[in-house]
């Protein structure tokens, strides 16, 4: 899970964004490959090569309803000149025995089903009379109402060349292709080509499992009724959703009170289920942000560089941050901050890179681009900090949503990507070009 520590903290020292993501990095390590059912491996990472065992299709098969049947045979067939045919029999999907088709012989013959041996070519139903003898029709009428169908005389007014309306064995994937390349990301399409191909289970790095618990005393689930000083709790809600969005196994836990004892054993019990755990709320310092002082003695005594470090980041919003490694299995811990934006930010920044990680995938990041902004006025940002704001970008140009203030959910609700502002630029006049990161 992770197999080396965090850098141990330097309480004055501002950490950049780039330093903690850094170390972040370093210290989580992709999940151990398992063996997995195909549905199970949905969402998760191949980690080798597949290699195409059969070809598809496997055999010559028809692609349309109709018969079967060799070109010259209805060379030059006209609705005013038919092609009259002896019908041999049906050629079903499916089938084990096949009809031989001779001259002047016709089968009819399923979608689906094996081009059957002496017939070069496929004419669809509705080329023909379906032999009824009243002209061209529409469609083939079901084997169990019309048992006859399958003998007696086709007509066809149409000629066809060779191999037409014929999927040829190989012309979708050739045995020995390679069909999926290690590193692939299972949707799907990627697990029908696996049952396609035979394979009813895969070696993948497992979907991570994340915990995510908000703490606050002041704290009060959706449904229930507000009390004095009460808030609803959203951020666990946000960050388990941003968590399943990233790819992982996402357990909420409702909000835990501003007690060190209560949030030390919740931690302990969650970590059994976790292979990354992400608090929310309790890094600044309050006097009751209780989860530096609960973590403190969540570390494994007997393993040297066990822990969670509390940093100040060069950044907003979410300047305060935690990070590091807890109980026996090492799992890692993201502590970010507890205003709405600050969570969300430090999520898309930290935890979704982790995650991404942890799954086995070389891009972890979301996509970065360039943008003009676009905007009634300047915006300002604090010299020394990368600031992120909210935006909405639109072909090349991105403008900010709502203001500067960490609390503001509804104006996150309608971005799609973050303006990056450097550490060293306080002002960004409209026109400029910035840098984008794209959240969806």
């Amino acid at each position: 899970m992770s197999s080396a520590a965090p850098r141990p903290a330097d309480q004055d020292h501002l950490w950049s964004v780039d330093e903690h993501l850094e170390d972040i990095l370093a210290t989580v390590r992709p999940l151990e490959p398992i063996e997995l059912q195909l549905l199970d491996a949905q969402g998760c990472v191949l980690v080798e090569d597949v290699t195409v065992p059969v070809s598809l299709p496997p055999f010559d098969n028809s692609s349309m309803d109709g018969y079967a049947v060799r070109v010259a045979d209805v060379a030059g067939a006209s609705e005013e000149f038919p092609a009259v045919l002896d019908v041999v029999g049906d050629v079903a999907a499916g089938q084990a025995e096949l009809l031989h088709v001779g001259p002047g012989q016709a089968a009819r013959i399923m979608t689906g089903a094996p081009l059957p041996p002496g017939a070069e070519t496929v004419v669809p139903v509705e080329w023909t009379d379906g032999g009824l003898g009243e002209g061209p029709v529409s469609a083939m009428r079901a084997r169990s109402l019309a048992p006859e169908g399958a003998e007696g005389h086709v007509h066809v007014y149409r000629p066809a060349e060779a191999r037409a309306h014929v999927r040829s064995q190989g012309s979708d994937v050739r045995a020995g292709d390679r069909a999926l390349d290690a590193g692939t990301v299972l949707g799907p399409p990627q697990i029908a080509l696996l049952a396609a191909i035979g394979r009813g289970t895969v070696r993948v790095r497992p979907r991570p499992r994340v915990v995510v618990m908000s703490t606050g005393s002041e704290l009060v689930q959706p449904d229930e009724s507000l009390g004095t000083g009460q808030i609803y709790d959203s951020n666990s809600f946000a960050l388990t959703a941003a968590a399943r969005d990233a790819g992982a196994i996402a357990y909420r836990v409702g909000a835990v009170a501003d007690d060190a004892e209560t949030l030390r054993s919740t931690i302990e019990d969650q970590l059994v289920r976790a292979d990354l755990m992400v608090t929310t709320g309790g890094v600044s310092v309050g006097a009751y942000d209780v989860v530096k002082e609960a973590l403190s003695s969540v570390a494994d005594e007997d393993e040297p560089g066990s822990g969670v470090d509390f940093r100040k980041l060069a950044m907003q919003p979410g300047k305060p941050q935690g990070f590091g490694t807890i109980g026996p299995e090492h799992t890692p811990l993201l502590a970010l901050p507890g205003n709405p934006v600050s969570s969300y930010v430090s999520f898309e920044l930290f935890v979704r890179p982790a995650i991404r990680t942890l799954m086995g995938l070389d891009d972890v990041h979301r996509p970065r681009t360039r943008a003009t902004l676009t905007a009634k006025k300047a915006l300002t940002s604090p010299k020394g900090r990368r600031q992120f704001l909210r935006g909405t970008y639109t072909d090349g140009s991105v403008s900010p949503v709502g203001g500067a203030g960490s609390h503001l959910v509804a104006a996150l609700a309608q971005a799609d990507a973050l303006i990056v502002v450097p550490e060293d630029v306080e002002s960004v006049e409209p026109g400029t070009e910035v840098e984008v990161v794209l959240l969806g």
